[in-house]
């Protein structure tokens, strides 16, 4: 299903270009107009990307719809993917998504012409020049160091990361791809120890749990059934509903007025702050740390002062990580800007 929303008119742009974000959830087309090397957002297209079977059925709906009532025309485009990008970057092998994305196969059965295939979260690292101060949230307050690197992570249908590094040839930030999200799980307390036990039953996983097993909304529904099968919290007519569809949704919805659903979110929010820490030190994001995804917007209440807390907690690095500021990204479009910001690179 499509749904549209226009921002502005087509005037006086030097020529459009396309830009698309596809997650595991929700797949969003939008094309942009260059105007003195800058690219603003015109109009967007939404789908749900388990509706589609492929994306070129997207984009050939998107760029009709374009054609035939704004007279539109298109032939460049960057697609941001939340899957693992092939060395060529000619495909994306997407991982919540049953079809992949394919240069190839979308320069054939589409009417663009140039194309390029990036990361999700390289398309949120480019996006955050188009945010600016907009759409941003701080969460842990610090001075930020001049042109020194930068992280961005996120929780979402699953769970992605990137990594800026200022080109002083460009003098611009450039993001690294990344599968951050797969690596092992660091268990520490018993409590995740037991956690990461019940996944490993639960999914039926022979080899060591990643990090997207509980950060993320399949992460949200491993907690929770943990929680349930632990026999510590009594049944609801809340989680009588939620055990019926076991959607990440309902989880969010009643983490206020459920006993299990807010310690879910109580156990996510201490793993969530741990993953922060070990790539805030890994790359030492001295420019700061970035909190993006969909969960995040929808649940802000859980990046309190026991997140920054145990975010700030190192044996031997606490000092350096207090100097690390950290921002919420409110902006649910942050990648669909990034992926317009770099197609307009595009020769």
């Amino acid at each position: 299903m499509l749904s549209l929303k226009k921002y502005k008119d087509f005037a006086g742009y030097s020529h459009l270009v396309l830009g698309g974000d596809i997650g595991g959830t929700n797949t969003s087309l939008g094309i942009f107009g260059i105007k003195s090397k800058k690219a603003e957002l015109l109009v967007s297209f939404h789908f749900r990307s388990n509706e589609l079977n492929g994306l070129h059925y997207a984009v050939n709906e998107a760029l009709e719809y374009a054609r035939k009532n704004y007279d539109l025309k298109v032939s460049k485009a960057c697609f941001a993917v939340a899957g693992l990008l092939s060395p060529d970057k000619g495909i994306s092998k997407t991982t919540n998504v049953k079809w992949d994305v394919s240069k190839k196969e979308l320069l054939n059965k589409t009417p663009l012409k140039k194309i390029c295939i990036i990361n999700d979260f390289e398309a949120i690292g480019y996006g955050l020049s188009m945010l600016g101060n907009k759409g941003i949230k701080v969460i842990k307050k610090a001075k930020k160091v001049d042109k020194a690197p930068i992280l961005v992570i996120g929780a979402g249908t699953g769970l992605g990361k990137t990594t800026l590094i200022y080109d002083r040839n460009s003098k611009s930030y450039v993001p690294m791809p990344s599968e951050a999200g797969h690596t092992d799980f660091a268990a520490q307390t018993q409590m995740e120890m037991d956690l990461a036990s019940f996944i490993k039953k639960y999914k039926k996983i022979r080899q060591a749990i990643s990090y997207e097993q509980v950060l993320s909304g399949q992460g949200l529904i491993n907690i929770y059934m943990f929680l349930r099968k632990s026999g510590k919290f009594k049944e609801t007519m809340l989680t009588k509903e939620i055990d019926i569809s076991l959607k990440p949704e309902l989880i969010s919805k009643y983490r206020k007025t459920d006993k299990t659903c807010k310690e879910t979110f109580r156990i996510f929010k201490r793993i969530y702050a741990k993953f922060a820490r070990n790539f805030a030190l890994d790359c030492l994001a001295w420019g700061g740390v970035y909190i993006a995804g969909g969960i995040a917007p929808k649940n802000m209440e859980i990046f309190d002062r026991e997140f920054v807390k145990i975010f700030s907690q190192s044996h031997k690095l606490g000092y350096a990580l207090g100097k690390v500021p950290v921002y919420l990204v409110l902006n649910r479009n942050a990648g669909l800007l990034g992926a317009g910001f770099r197609a307009k690179f595009l020769q």
